[in-house]
């Protein structure tokens, strides 16, 4: 299949109201849709970023009674921003759980760092130059 389109990824969440919050003042990402299917006792909230097709697809399963664990299969989502030094300031002064800011090259050029949501979820934030 030659012709895909990637179009979202899909996370479980513990505290749904938590992870918007997260989402929304960490990254930017507001809720573009939602749907609520109660028979089921779950509920998806897509996130996006205005600028691009894809979504972030947050799953919550009515009533948790304990975290997800994430597994060893899952890797990190990335981010793709302009000034992350300021970026990763304003991520360290809002209490988040922020790695060290490296570089992929000994150049210096594409600069990263992690951050973690309320899950345990790694997302990479890249300045690409």
């Amino acid at each position: 299949m030659a012709n895909c389109m990637m179009i979202h990824e899909m996370i479980r969440v513990f505290d749904l109201e938590r992870s918007l919050k997260f989402y929304d003042e960490a990254l930017g990402l507001k809720e573009n849709r939602r749907v609520d299917k109660p028979e089921g006792k779950f509920t998806l909230v897509y996130l996006t970023d205005g600028k691009s097709h894809f979504e972030l697809e947050l799953t919550y399963n009515y009533d948790p009674e304990v975290p997800y664990e994430i597994g060893t299969g899952y890797g990190h989502l990335a981010v793709l921003v302009k000034g992350i030094e300021e970026i990763r300031e304003e991520h360290i002064n809002a209490g988040y759980e922020v790695g060290p800011l490296k570089s992929l090259y000994e150049d210096g050029s594409e600069k990263y760092y992690f951050i973690t949501d309320p899950d345990g979820y790694k997302i990479e934030v890249i300045e690409r130059n």
